[in-house]
């Protein structure tokens, strides 16, 4: 299981409990998602860094990236993992 699907497992445990309960495997069902977001956050991060500017420096171009990936993961985690104040889908 990746960062991502450990980050995941915690919320649900956390924030969620009972939904938690219900999940059958989760080793499987987090390590999948945490996949799932990964590829999210890499398509997205590529996205929000855009093209590398000329005359950018390492160090600018390291900053662009790394906030670019951080933004990435922000979106990509509160558009995957469910609200706790929302009640589920029946």
């Amino acid at each position: 299981m990746n960062r991502y699907g450990r980050i995941a497992h915690q919320h649900w445990q956390r924030h969620l409990p009972d939904r938690y309960r219900q999940i059958s495997d989760p080793q499987t069902f987090f390590t999948e998602l945490g996949e799932q977001i990964q590829l999210e956050v890499t398509a997205r991060t590529r996205s929000l860094a855009g093209d590398d500017p000329g005359g950018e420096t390492y160090l600018q171009k390291l900053g662009r990236l790394n906030a670019a990936q951080l933004a990435a993961e922000e979106q990509v985690i509160r558009e995957v993992l469910p609200d706790p104040t929302e009640q589920p889908a029946t």
